[in-house]
């Protein structure tokens, strides 16, 4: 267990780094705890979430592939084609 004064400097640590953090990463932050709680559940009450493996890949994937529509296209076409002469 851990002591509650440090509990209340790691919170205390954890809310300045994320202040400093882009509105749209503080999102991030926010959705990613939220995944932990629905993941685990509510540890203070020892009610763990009931999460199958397929429900926990589906959002990992969903994470991971956020926000890449958003993201500049790099290559045409043509340039991922591969030519043979």
């Amino acid at each position: 267990m851990v002591p509650i004064g440090v509990e209340s400097m790691q919170l205390e640590e954890l809310i300045a780094k994320v202040s400093r953090l882009p509105a749209f990463r503080q999102q991030e932050v926010i959705d990613f705890v939220s995944f932990l709680e629905a993941r685990y559940g509510d540890a203070e009450h020892g009610e763990p979430a009931d999460w199958s493996e397929q429900q926990f890949r589906t959002m990992s994937v969903e994470q991971a592939m956020r926000g890449l529509e958003d993201e500049p296209d790099l290559y045409s076409e043509d340039d991922l084609k591969e030519r043979w002469q």
